[in-house]
């Protein structure tokens, strides 16, 4: 390793690019990262690595975002974006790749798209293949990896997949999943991605990279019904169009329209390994897709809050109504300034449950308590083990604690009968002369009915959880008037 060099990663607010910075940081590198939100990244990365601002499709922002960079990765993609993409990613790209060779850098390491070069490509796929023409136009020496489906908790593909087989029990197939691909594990594509650093000096390089298995997006399917325990029923039908497709993606997905004919479109081209160069020049091995399937949903619960496919879709309006979709968890969060000090905030978050009750809607939590011991549940007479303080592992009523890193983070996880996993979390942030409280409900329902069980309550979550955040304000404020006098 040459921990002297600076990296560069553009596109680190993406699915892979946020990845890629803890690899690189877990190898000492000297990593800036640039990125139109900075704010975006400030909680995801560590104080070594480096935040620019930056904007691809203003080259004028670009001149000291690559001042004394060595190697550049070029991670950015625009599929989310509305109107002529493919245009935007070609010009990004000419931006990029001009910026780079004015400012020296030695080395290009692009993530492409794989597909069958045999089969005319679809615009997503052109588009991508277009970026590695530009990059390598540029006179740069550019390593180009073209990759099929990403499995990992947060990707695209896997999220998909993973909404399709938790919400359909009968699924109506069109032909488009029986095409075949080679799926690629997460941690195999980061791998290929360090390693490129260390590729001895030469010319441009293409490598198609897939995992251990071939199977088509049904197998893939399957598999993962295997892994999880769902059996599903699949219907072929004949014809199905990639506009028809995307509708039906939209509505049972937590893929926007625009975004799954595009997808649609490029999973009608076959993406298997043809050349095994990248098992030649890389000592890696990468797994097939049933270990591929098991480390995303073993890994997901950390990653969750780390990075994910609809990060990078800035410019795609994401939908309010029932709770945000991240992949198959629904999330419900909002946030709350409030001119109390951290420690007054958390003091009151952290009193929460038993004696003291949730700051709203008590009457709400007995009867839910009431329906959970009617099923066999815990019920919400547990209470807690101190009206103060909470340590990891304690009871709240029908909850536990997870997580509690004072005076920042609440974190608790339900213990009533859900059809799902749930969660509640508190977070206390300094903002300006007080503190921004942020609580968020999260959701992981298992099946149709852990959707239909969310969705008919969301109303009541509405004010419960509203009420709630303005309970715990209300008293911080009088908790800490009564502090002054």
């Amino acid at each position: 390793m040459n921990h002297n060099r600076t990296i560069l990663i553009a596109g680190a607010t993406g699915y892979v690019g946020g990845r890629l910075i803890r690899t690189l940081e877990a190898e000492q590198e000297q990593v800036r990262c640039l990125t139109r939100r900075p704010e975006a990244l400030h909680k995801r990365v560590t104080s070594s690595t480096e935040i620019v601002k930056g904007d691809l499709s203003d080259p004028a922002s670009l001149v000291q975002v690559f001042h004394g960079v060595d190697v550049a990765y070029y991670l950015v993609h625009s599929l989310g974006n509305k109107g002529d993409f493919e245009a935007e990613e070609a010009r990004t790209a000419q931006h990029f790749a001009a910026a780079a060779k004015e400012a020296g850098v030695s080395r290009i390491i692009y993530l492409g798209a794989l597909c069958d070069p045999a089969v005319p490509p679809s615009s997503h796929l052109r588009s991508r293949i277009q970026v590695g023409e530009i990059l390598r136009a540029s006179g740069i020496e550019t390593i180009e990896f073209r990759s099929s489906i990403i499995i990992g908790s947060g990707s695209l593909s896997f999220e998909l997949i993973r909404a399709l087989m938790q919400r359909l029990p009968v699924m109506v197939t069109p032909r488009w999943v029986s095409v075949q691909a080679q799926p690629i594990a997460i941690e195999d594509v980061l791998s290929y991605l360090a390693s490129a650093l260390e590729l001895p000096a030469g010319s441009h390089r293409s490598y198609e990279i897939g995992g251990a298995d071939c199977m088509s997006y049904r197998d893939l399917m399957k598999e993962y019904g295997r892994v999880v325990g769902l059996h599903r029923i699949f219907i072929p039908v004949p014809v199905f169009t990639p506009w028809l497709s995307s509708l039906w993606l939209g509505l049972i997905t937590p893929v926007f329209a625009s975004i799954g004919r595009r997808l649609i479109e490029s999973v009608t081209t076959p993406s298997v390994v043809l050349q095994k160069e990248a098992l030649q020049d890389f000592d890696i091995r990468p797994c097939g897709v049933h270990d591929a399937i098991v480390h995303a949903l073993r890994k997901e619960d950390q990653e969750f809050s780390e990075t994910h496919w609809a990060d990078a879709l800035s410019t795609v309006e994401k939908p309010g109504w029932g709770g945000v979709a991240f992949g198959n968890r629904l999330v419900d969060s909002r946030c709350l300034h409030v001119d109390v000090s951290p420690e007054v905030a958390f003091a009151v978050i952290q009193r929460i449950g038993g004696k003291t009750g949730w700051y709203y809607g008590d009457w709400l939590w007995f009867l839910r308590g009431l329906l959970d011991r009617a099923v066999g549940g815990v019920g919400i007479r547990r209470g807690r083990r101190d009206p103060e303080h909470l340590r990891l592992g304690d009871v709240v009523d029908c909850w536990r604690v997870e997580v509690i890193d004072s005076p920042r983070q609440l974190t608790l996880a339900a213990e009533m009968r859900v059809p799902g996993r749930a969660w509640l979390q508190f977070e206390v942030e300094p903002d300006g002369d007080g503190v921004m409280i942020c609580q968020t409900a999260e959701y992981d329902p298992v099946g149709l009915i852990g959707l239909v069980y969310w969705y008919s309550l969301y109303i009541v979550h509405q004010f419960v959880f509203d009420g709630m955040l303005k309970g715990i304000a209300q008293k911080a404020l009088e908790t800490d008037a009564y502090r002054d006098t």
